[in-house]
């Protein structure tokens, strides 16, 4: 019986060691979900855009999309989701160029026609800066609105933290990693992650006014995260909730339009 126990418990431990090594080794995967695009894919879109490559600091090519408004206000920096490509982002940018904003929207190394393979969140971060750096060339950065979605949330908030946007607005975003990891894996060691993602430690740092909306029935990113990150906040800073909206989008809610027409408008 003894020796049963004794192999039952190796076993389960064995088993624990293996899974932590995939998470540790495999956190890309598990992570990030691109669509990968050709290089000569053309992309079609009902409205005014440019294609723009941007060179990263270790000289791989970042591709996004600027789109023009018909009388432009300013600028939407958007980051996008974890899965997908500029193929079927690109369409969010219509509801902003309506709002008389141009739209600048970016796949992260690895995604659409991006170069490269995300290895490091200091990499990601570092694609990012890169992009915004190329935007400022063109508009001023009292004109610039950073705005992130879900995992886009963290270069977002990470791209408010160290620059001087006008305004940073997330969309369902996450306290930062462990705690999504947390309230999945409890059983999973905070040391195993690579992928920090403070985002409550940049949204804390943001000198701007950062606005947040999250659904209250979000079933990928709880809505407690943003309650936690609200703890965060400055006076001016402000956490707007979408009654039932759940994940995926926030962009065609109208009561989100409304809401961030107004923001904008102001």
């Amino acid at each position: 019986m003894k020796s049963l126990i004794l192999n039952i418990i190796l076993l389960i431990s064995g088993s624990y060691i293996v899974i932590c090594a995939l998470l540790y080794f495999f956190q890309e995967r598990m992570i990030f979900f691109p669509e990968k695009l050709e290089r000569d894919y053309v992309f079609g879109f009902d409205q005014d855009f440019e294609e723009i490559n941007v060179k990263a600091k270790d000289g791989t090519l970042i591709n996004g999309l600027l789109f023009k408004a018909d009388s432009s206000k300013g600028l939407i920096f958007y980051l996008h989701g974890n899965a997908g490509s500029l193929r079927s982002w690109g369409r969010v940018a219509a509801a902003y160029t309506g709002m008389n904003y141009d739209v600048f929207i970016l796949d992260y190394r690895g995604y659409g026609k991006s170069e490269g393979t995300i290895s490091s969140e200091e990499q990601f971060y570092g694609d990012v800066q890169s992009a915004y750096d190329e935007i400022k060339k063109r508009y001023s950065e009292s004109d610039i609105i950073i705005l992130g979605y879900s995992i886009g949330s963290a270069p977002a908030a990470k791209l408010a933290s160290t620059n001087n946007p006008a305004m940073l607005i997330l969309q369902a975003p996450f306290y930062n990693m462990w705690d999504i990891v947390k309230q999945r894996l409890p059983v999973i060691p905070p040391f195993l992650l690579k992928y920090k993602f403070f985002v409550n430690e940049f949204v804390k740092n943001s000198k701007m006014q950062v606005i947040i909306f999250h659904g209250d029935l979000d079933e990928v990113i709880y809505y407690g995260s943003s309650l936690k990150l609200k703890n965060e906040f400055k006076p001016q800073d402000t956490l707007i909730t979408l009654s039932g909206q759940t994940h995926n989008g926030m962009t065609d809610n109208p009561d989100y339009l409304t809401a961030v027409r107004k923001i904008l408008e102001k």
